[in-house]
C-alpha cells in the first residue's frame, strides 16, 4: 500500500464516559492494556501512515506530554485549538498539513481490532482514487457501542443519502476519506462536519463503503465498562 495521511479528531469534551474524562481526556481511556489514541497510532500506522496529525482542545497539555513520552518516534503533528472547531472546522484548520493531498480521518472514540484490518486497508484503497468525500460505514447489527434505533445514512444506487424510517440502518464509523478542496468555498471557521455530508448528498456526489467486521464505539461509559469487564 502507497503511505497515506491521518488525522486523529481528540478535541472533544467526552461528556457521556461521565467521571471518567473529569482529570483524563477521552483519547487516553484505557483498554485492553493501551489508550485509545495509542491504538489509532499503531493500527493506521501498521497499514502505511506515516503521519499524522492530531488536534486537542479538552486537557491538551496531557494529550501532548503522552505523545512526547510515548510517540516521540512517529512523525505526529499535534494542533491545539484554544477555541474548540467541532469536526468540519478541526479539519479545515489542518488542512496546511494535507499538503494538497488526500487525507484519512478517524475519531479517536473508535477501539480498533485485528479483525478490522482488511476492511480498512479496502477502505483506505480508495485514498488516492476519491475525488472529494468518502465515508466507512457500519451495519446496526456489526456495531458495538450504538444502541439507538434511527441510522445515520443508507445507501441507494451507490451514493449515501440520510437514514429513512424503515430503511436498512447503518452508522458512520468515524473514518472518512476527503479531498482538501472541500474546503475552498467554505469560510466558516466552526462548523460540524455534517454541513459538508449535507452539501454532498444534494449532489449525489457523497460514497461509502461498508464495513463486514464488528466495529467497537466507545461513545459512553456504558459501552468502556461492558469492553473492560
Amino acid at each position: 500500500m502507497r503511505n497515506f495521511k491521518l488525522m486523529i479528531l481528540a478535541a472533544g469534551y467526552g461528556k457521556r464516559m461521565k467521571n471518567l474524562t473529569k482529570h483524563v481526556p477521552k483519547p487516553l481511556l484505557r483498554i485492553q492494556n493501551t489508550t485509545l489514541l495509542t491504538n489509532a497510532i499503531y493500527f493506521f500506522k501498521n497499514l502505511g501512515c506515516d503521519k499524522f496529525i492530531i488536534n486537542s482542545h479538552y486537557m491538551h497539555d496531557m494529550i501532548e506530554n503522552y505523545i512526547n513520552l510515548n510517540h516521540s518516534k512517529e512523525n505526529i503533528n499535534l494542533l491545539y485549538e484554544p477555541e474548540i472547531l467541532d469536526t468540519g472546522g478541526a479539519i479545515k484548520n489542518a488542512k496546511e498539513y494535507f499538503e494538497s493531498e488526500n487525507i484519512l480521518i478517524t475519531n479517536s472514540d473508535i477501539y480498533w481490532t485485528k479483525n478490522n484490518i482488511q476492511d480498512v486497508k479496502n477502505f483506505i484503497d480508495k485514498i488516492h482514487q476519491c475525488e472529494s468525500y468518502y465515508l466507512l460505514l457500519s451495519s446496526k447489527k456489526n456495531t458495538i457501542g450504538i444502541d439507538r434505533l434511527n441510522g445515520d445514512f443508507v445507501i441507494e444506487n451507490n451514493y449515501v443519502k440520510r437514514w429513512e424510517e424503515g430503511k436498512p440502518t447503518f452508522f458512520y464509523s468515524g473514518l472518512q476519506i476527503l479531498n482538501p478542496k472541500i474546503f475552498y468555498n467554505i469560510e466558516d471557521i466552526k462548523f460540524s462536519v455534517n454541513m459538508i455530508w449535507d452539501e454532498l448528498i444534494l449532489q449525489k456526489k457523497l460514497k461509502a463503503k461498508v464495513l463486514k467486521t464488528k466495529l467497537i464505539h466507545v461513545g459512553d461509559i456504558k459501552t468502556f465498562n461492558n469492553i473492560i469487564s
